[in-house]
């Protein structure tokens, strides 16, 4: 190969490497993602092996697009390895589970509801309370709290503590 042809290919390639910028550029915004963390987490125990969980999370849309919630599932990871996932408790249940336990302290958030919407670059603070059939020690001891959150066309995205 001489130098000619080697300066055509390289100045091929960096059109095509300007191009794909370009490309990826100018779609930035149309993945379809939340970002977020988990702001605090409680736990209640219920009986001797059914508890509660109480998590407080902040997420972003950084896309062009709305986010509309489709389920909501929590998933805890156990000191030993053990993975748990948890039944969702509605908000009115939620409101009660605080009323009648005033050591959980303060309702921050509303529950992350079933069909909300969450605009485009637009942030929000929600909670989930979930019920696991676990002892609360499992619980408070937690690996790894996973909350995934599920789009209606398709679109998921994880809050990992």
């Amino acid at each position: 190969m001489n130098r000619r042809t080697a300066f055509f290919i390289l100045i091929g390639l960096a059109v095509a490497a300007g191009a794909l910028s370009l490309v990826l550029y100018l779609t930035r915004g149309s993945h379809l993602e939340l970002k977020g963390s988990v702001q605090k987490f409680r736990t209640l125990a219920v009986e001797e092996n059914n508890s509660i969980a109480i998590i407080d999370f902040r997420f972003i849309n950084p896309s062009d697009y709305t986010f509309v919630v489709k389920k909501v599932t929590v998933t805890l990871t156990t000191a030993d390895g053990q993975k748990l996932e948890g039944a969702n408790i509605a908000e009115l249940d939620a409101r009660r589970v605080f009323e009648y336990h005033p050591a959980l302290g303060q309702k921050f958030n509303e529950t992350l509801r079933v069909k909300e919407k969450l605009g485009s670059r637009q942030t929000l603070d929600r909670m989930i309370a979930v019920s696991f059939s676990a002892p609360e020690a499992k619980l408070q001891s937690a690996r790894q709290i996973r909350v995934r959150i599920d789009d209606v066309d398709g679109a998921s995205s994880e809050i990992v503590r």
